[in-house]
């Protein structure tokens, strides 16, 4: 049987949102396991002092690129089925960018708010009631930022058509980077983390 199995009608509409469920479930289970339902965990990543986020979450991107790319490669997987969202550049970074000082300021991305809520942690519940009420207002300005939101669009995107590069070569050069940021990340943990054990 090749992938993607929704697209080739190994289940339908109704048990894909089961299949979601478990996954979601799986993941936030993962997550909980790795320690990233902390906020203070989590929050370290910007003091330098626990890299373990950025080097989780490159190394999920990394293996998820080798396996897409493998399978595809072997036929496994038909990549043109693969969805890949539309690139709107303008609001896009901007979303970003408030997601980051969002997760700066309250210690959770919407993800691990939930991974909180799960395990009974305020400061989580609190994130997830503030996200909901982002979500609120935007719906009541949509009128307003909807020409905004679907400005810059720049269609299907992928990092092989941008940088017209094969996509075996991105896939080394990213590999690369990852293996570049790991050792980074030791660098800068034993220079900060230090410092921060010291003074907890």
């Amino acid at each position: 049987m090749n992938a993607p199995f929704f697209k080739f009608g190994a289940f339908g509409d109704e048990m894909s949102l089961v299949v979601a469920f478990v996954i979601g479930i799986g993941f936030g289970w993962f997550l909980e396991r790795a320690g990233f339902g902390s906020a203070r965990k989590l929050t370290a990543q910007f003091y330098l002092k626990d890299l373990a986020v950025f080097r989780v979450m490159f190394t999920a991107v990394v293996t998820a690129m080798l396996g897409l790319f493998y399978f595809g490669w072997l036929g496994i997987l038909d990549l043109s089925l693969v969805y890949i969202s539309t690139t709107y550049l303008a609001p896009q970074a901007l979303g970003g960018l408030l997601v980051g000082i969002g997760f700066v300021v309250g210690g959770y991305c919407p993800g691990t708010s939930m991974v909180g809520v799960a395990t009974g942690k305020i400061d989580a519940v609190v994130n997830v009631l503030g996200i909901a009420f982002g979500v609120l207002v935007i719906g009541e300005l949509w009128p307003a930022v909807v020409g905004f939101a679907s400005s810059t669009n720049l269609g299907r995107l992928t990092l092989p058509e941008v940088l017209g590069l094969p996509h075996g070569l991105v896939v080394f050069l990213v590999a690369l980077m990852a293996l570049g940021g790991f050792w980074g990340a030791a660098a800068l943990e034993k220079k900060f983390g230090g410092a921060g054990k010291e003074g907890a």
